[in-house]
């Protein structure tokens, strides 16, 4: 999900200046000669409030029983666009997960439950606390299967972005809903949380004729009787209850097959009339990105059935599954909606604690798209997307509170940021190990079609790169801030280029990242990039670019979250190589560390007391060296270890070996 003007982002990529009070979005204007950023839209904090998140979600979470299992609804709605109303009845097929005395189904108090129905009884039931708790009228045993339909009708709240919406498009009602995070249960009885998709769904839409009313899946049936309009919808996925929409308006409508990899593929658009020129023009933007994705990761998750846009009022966009609803045919908000068919509709958030799993995926995959067919922008993107992350020194990708909207949906955080982990991770990996593990999570049969959490990309990340990424979910996805490097740097006599490099983070949650950091020589005609690897404050390393530079940069192309770096040229420093011999006495094993030695073998002798040669290594230094001894066959006593370098350093330590 994007949206232009609330608290959710609006495309990417964005050039984004934080103001005291005021958040203003720009976005970019993409072409291949042009990479200039235009200001598009401006809202006071306050003014975003009003328009797109009013009212508040009672309870913020999911008051459905776990004793069962949601294998289809079929819903019946009727509506007019003109009426802020619905009526209908939704029955829920299931299977319980235990011996069942009633089951319990999420909706709002603001709806009246006419009566609820299994088979030819009528149930008991209780609706209270934006909850319906029915009681059967015999216990279900564990794993049957069964059905109940509830009868209802009301006038839905005013909640979230606009779970159920009326307004005017041309002077003309249009309706839509949008669910996410907590509105389902706004407008239908449902189970309406992230750990439990339907298998399946039938949709029937009744309106006044004049209209045209969309849903998931595929439409196999269209007829009018009387003046009522009732249209059937087929989705046979599954899908998470937030995802389930509708919409009705007087739209126009146009429909053709895209060739994709190997395939054709239905897509099916609904726009209002006024909008049909720039949406068939629009959608063929969004058939490159198709093809992109499909090639990228993997065949379209609902190939057997289609996608499609639909227009609506609200100023972004939502994945609906196999029917996007977005607000106008921007190209980057086609590719950010159409990735969520990936990262959220195929594999969903387990909680909204993981929402970056659904909005970063999607906002970094429509940042891949763009880049390969914009290439001229994407330094500028990335730096304006950087420079937006850091500044604010502190927020984790993590959501800390999944009670507020904005927060779950946070612009800076869960998609800027989240986008940035993956750009990270890729640096780490490589593009080919990285894609082969998210093909992998996606291909998952314990995720497919189903939920994941941040543990499950990293376990299928791990699997392929070989190893841990522990350090980098703790530091960049539970920590919080970023670091800000600073490389003093020299000419040695031979031409060799020493660094010393230091780094300090913006937030006290991450003492120290751990990134593979790129830097740029350059001088004159020359350029030669490095990767070091630092481990910790004051880390020295030795290069040799082959030339004689005259300026250092770095993470010259953007590729990590970073920012107050700083380099100087200077002198060498005194004093600047550094031994630890630890721990000694030592007992089995002796550890040493050596720091800020230009890149030399270096031999490790080890005599006995009585100056017979017992242990003679050779280890390769570049700056720094962990290396270990093994003394575990050695009687206890004591010992000299002889450091020396093939460029003239020597020291001798006494050792003492322990039992």
């Amino acid at each position: 999900m994007q949206t232009f003007l609330g608290f959710k982002l609006l495309k990417k990529p964005l050039l984004i200046s934080v103001l005291i009070g005021l958040t203003t979005l720009s976005s970019t204007v993409y072409s291949q000669n042009n990479l200039t950023f235009s200001n598009v839209f401006k809202e006071t904090i306050s003014e975003l409030g009003n328009n797109h998140a009013t009212g508040n979600f009672s309870l913020m979470k999911s008051f459905s029983s776990p004793n069962f299992n949601v294998h289809h609804y079929t819903c019946n709605w009727k509506v007019d666009p003109a009426v802020r109303f619905i009526s209908g009845n939704v029955t829920i097929s299931f299977q319980t997960t235990e011996d069942a005395s009633g089951i319990t189904l999420d909706m709002s108090d603001s709806l009246k439950v006419d009566s609820v129905v299994q088979g030819n009884f009528k149930l008991s039931y209780i609706h209270d606390s934006n909850r319906i708790i029915i009681s059967f009228e015999n216990v279900i045993p564990l794993n049957q299967a069964d059905s109940i339909s509830v009868y209802y009708h009301g006038t839905p709240p005013q909640n979230g972005f606009g779970s159920f919406t009326t307004s005017v498009h041309n002077s003309v009602p249009v309706m839509w809903t949008l669910s996410e995070p907590y509105g389902a249960r706004d407008w239908w009885p449902c189970k309406d949380g992230l750990y439990d998709k339907a298998d399946s769904l039938d949709v029937y839409i009744s309106s006044p004729s004049a209209y045209t009313s969309v849903s998931n899946g595929l439409r196999v049936m269209d007829t009018v009787i009387n003046s009522i309009r009732t249209t059937h919808w087929k989705h046979r996925y599954p899908i998470a209850t937030y995802l389930v929409c509708m919409a009705v308006t007087n739209y126009s409508e146009f429909q053709n097959r895209w060739d994709v990899p190997g395939d054709s593929l239905l897509m099916q658009t609904f726009c209002y009339p006024e909008s049909e020129n720039s949406f068939v023009q629009g959608t063929s933007n969004a058939h490159q990105a198709m093809k992109y994705f499909w090639q990228l990761l993997e065949p379209y998750p609902f190939a057997n059935e289609k996608y499609g846009h639909v227009q609506f009022g609200f100023a972004g966009g939502e994945e609906h599954q196999t029917s996007t609803f977005i607000y106008r045919p921007d190209e980057s908000l086609m590719a950010h909606e159409m990735a969520h068919q990936w990262f959220g509709d195929k594999v969903t958030c387990g909680s909204w604690q993981d929402i970056w799993l659904n909005e970063g995926f999607a906002t970094h995959m429509a940042s891949m798209f763009m880049e390969q067919k914009y290439p001229l922008t994407v330094i500028n993107t990335r730096k304006s997307e950087i420079q937006f992350i850091t500044s604010v020194p502190n927020g984790s990708v993590f959501v800390d509170d999944t009670s507020s909207v904005s927060r779950i949906f946070n612009n800076r955080l869960t998609y800027i940021k989240g986008s940035h982990l993956l750009y990270m991770l890729r640096w780490i990996m490589g593009d080919s190990v990285f894609f082969k593990g998210i093909r992998s999570y996606l291909d998952d049969p314990a995720l497919s079609y189903k939920f994941a959490v941040t543990k499950d990309l990293q376990r299928h990340l791990e699997a392929v790169y070989g190893k841990s990424l522990d350090y980098f979910f703790n530091e960049w996805f539970y920590g919080q801030g970023y670091p800000s490097y600073h490389i003093d740097w020299w000419i040695q006599s031979n031409g060799t280029i020493g660094l010393k490099v230091n780094q300090t983070t913006s937030d006290p949650s991450v003492a120290f990242f751990h990134l593979p950091l790129p830097v740029r020589f350059s001088g004159g005609n020359n350029q030669k990039d490095f990767v070091i690897n630092q481990n910790f404050n004051g880390q020295v390393f030795y290069l040799q670019p082959g030339f004689t530079p005259d300026s250092l940069t770095i993470d010259p192309d953007y590729r990590l979250i970073t920012n107050g770096n700083t380099v100087q040229k200077t002198v060498r420093p005194e004093n600047i190589t550094e031994v630890k011999i630890f721990p000694n006495p030592a007992a089995n094993f002796l550890n040493i560390f050596m720091n800020g030695f230009e890149e030399t073998n270096i031999h490790f002798r080890l005599f006995d007391f009585g100056g017979r040669l017992v242990m003679n290594q050779e280890e390769h230094i570049n700056g720094s060296l962990n290396a270990t001894l093994d003394l575990s066959r050695f009687p206890s006593g004591i010992y000299l270890l002889r450091l020396q370098t093939a460029n003239g350093f020597t020291h001798l330590y006494k050792i003492k070996k322990g039992l």
